[in-house]
């Protein structure tokens, strides 16, 4: 029987778009296993309400060993310099190289179909499909040549699924990194690389601008059924990450796992 707290001590997991939101917890919650952490994004600074402490110094406040790398995911330059960030952390003890990338950073925008400009689409799926596509590359890249295979887990939404009102182009690029994860499991199995998905439902962070706080007015209230739920919050995700990394899914490989408090089924 696998551990239900996977053991990350030694290993570097790379988190993209970890400054806030899911990201953040993605990246506290693998400094809380053991691991070294970089976030990589374009600002330290938390953006969530009320949060004041970057992400890496969370980590480091709690005895855990963190790093932050500035980069805009939608160029593949910047993700060079993760990569190679990664690969500076090395001591005694640890390895240097990336051994889990979590894909995460994400760009949401609200907009009917017809109004959605050519800048807008281009800029939703560059930081979304883009940043995912060569941020799996580069990293299944590093581990390949330094013949330490690793893991890769992609964050992409429940819209990769079903359709949902003006969220067309979001919906699009979410779509690409789910049939991305497949196929670059496919192609990677060969070499040991996982790579697998995680698909959030409508979770309550700042990344949709007055919608987080009509989500958490739509939670249960002990009145309702616990599931399915309209709004999740970004401590409700860490797990499937953390399962997707770690030797407990060793046979898992070009899956997508759904925490959306089963509005998929719905």
């Amino acid at each position: 029987m696998g551990s239900l707290n996977p053991d990350f001590t030694d290993e570097t997991v790379v988190v993209t778009g970890g400054s806030s939101g899911i990201g953040r917890a993605i990246a506290i919650a693998f400094g809380d296993a053991g691991a070294t952490v970089l976030n990589a994004d374009l600002d330290p600074e938390p953006k969530d309400t009320g949060l004041e402490t970057p992400t890496h110094e969370v980590i480091r406040n709690a005895d855990g060993t963190a790093a932050y790398v500035e980069c805009d995911v939608a160029d593949p330059e910047q993700l060079d310099v993760v990569i190679e960030a990664a690969r500076e952390l090395d001591d005694d003890d640890l390895a240097p190289g990336v051994d889990v990338m979590v894909n995460n950073a994400g760009l949401y925008t609200k907009r009917r179909f017809r109004d959605v400009s050519p800048e807008e689409f281009d800029r939703v799926n560059a930081v979304n499909a883009r940043g995912a596509f060569f941020g799996t590359q580069k990293a299944a890249n590093d581990m390949i040549e330094r013949d330490d295979p690793g893991v890769i887990v992609n964050t992409t939404s429940d819209t990769q699924g079903r359709a949902t009102w003006d969220h067309s182009h979001y919906a699009a690029s979410k779509g690409a990194i789910r049939m991305l994860t497949r196929s670059a499991a496919l192609e990677l199995a060969g070499d040991g690389v996982r790579v697998n998905a995680v698909a959030p439902g409508p979770i309550a962070t700042e990344i949709r601008e007055g919608w987080a706080e009509e989500a958490r007015k739509m939670e249960p209230t002990g009145e309702t059924p616990d599931l399915p739920r309209y709004a999740g919050k970004p401590a409700d995700l860490p797990g499937a990450y953390l399962y997707l990394a770690s030797d407990d899914a060793s046979y898992v490989t070009g899956e997508t796992i759904w925490v959306d408090g089963g509005g998929h089924v719905c």
